[in-house]
């Protein structure tokens, strides 16, 4: 597969190509994505909840995105890899968003930056935008400021609806290359995607959004604490790899783990008989 672009994500929603997006923190899982073919790479601060085992996105720091950031690079040349901005790391001014959203790409090596929230966000993005760096948007549910919102729920119901299309239009008028769609209601989704230029990826965002994105960790049954309406489990991996660990403990103690072929030679007889 050839490199994906800005560009290329652009003629994928001028000819109603569909775009598939997952998330990826590490070497191994961004090596399965660039050989599954999927055009876009997340890698989001979601690693705080997957990986790393906290209650949510907001603790993450730069260091934790770039840690992560940097092998996903290494494994995945051909998708489009996107590192999230954390929390704090583009509220305060327009030079702090500048200055981090630069080292993501200079010290982590990724094609773009994704940071949430709409219209009280379209300065700092058009901002980024002109210092050269592509901009991701992410509105409805933004993970970062749940506690705002009021938990994990749908966003854009009844009138709240024109607020998340106002959003969607200010990101595109600042200069985003496409937007993030999260938890919000089919029809709106699919009027944002109707209305705007540039690509959407669905994340609870309906069936009419210009793409889909989904946590690797979600679809692959490796997450357990929770699993999400939108989310759709094509394997549930964790039973299966609690067997396999089973099995080599269960092994270890008979005494059936290692066999002959795991083993290696070299020493002779003669020279074992001297160092006994």
């Amino acid at each position: 597969m050839a490199k994906i672009t800005t560009l290329k994500l652009q003629e994928m929603k001028e000819k109603g190509e569909r775009i598939s997006m997952t998330t990826a923190y590490d070497y191994p899982t961004a090596v399965l994505v660039e050989k599954a073919g999927i055009e876009i790479i997340l890698v989001g601060d979601s690693l705080m909840m997957t990986v790393l085992g906290d209650d949510s996105t907001v603790a993450c720091t730069m260091d934790q995105m770039l840690h992560h950031i940097k092998p996903v690079v290494k494994g995945a040349p051909s998708p489009h890899i996107v590192g999230d901005m954390p929390f704090g790391s583009y509220n305060v001014s327009k030079e702090q968003a500048i200055i981090n959203a630069t080292r993501l790409l200079q010290e982590g090596r990724c094609d773009s930056i994704k940071l949430e929230g709409g219209m009280e966000v379209a300065d700092t993005v058009k901002a980024i935008v002109d210092a050269g760096i592509p901009v991701m948007g992410h509105i409805g549910l933004t993970p970062q400021t749940v506690s705002k919102l009021g938990g994990f729920k749908i966003q854009g119901k009844g009138d709240a609806a024109k607020k998340v299309l106002d959003d969607a239009l200010a990101l595109q008028a600042a200069g985003a290359f496409a937007i993030v769609l999260e938890c919000i209601p089919e029809d709106l989704g699919k009027l944002i995607t109707e209305k705007l230029t540039i690509p959407t990826i669905g994340i609870g965002g309906g069936r009419y959004t210009d793409g889909q994105v989904l946590v690797f960790h979600d679809m692959v049954g490796l997450f357990e604490k929770f699993v999400p309406k939108f989310v759709k489990q094509y394997l549930n991996l964790s039973p299966e790899i609690v067997k396999a660990l089973e099995k080599f403990k269960e092994e270890v103690k008979c005494g059936e783990f290692p066999e002959a072929q795991h083993t290696f030679g070299g020493v002779s007889e003669e020279e074992l008989k001297r160092l006994y």
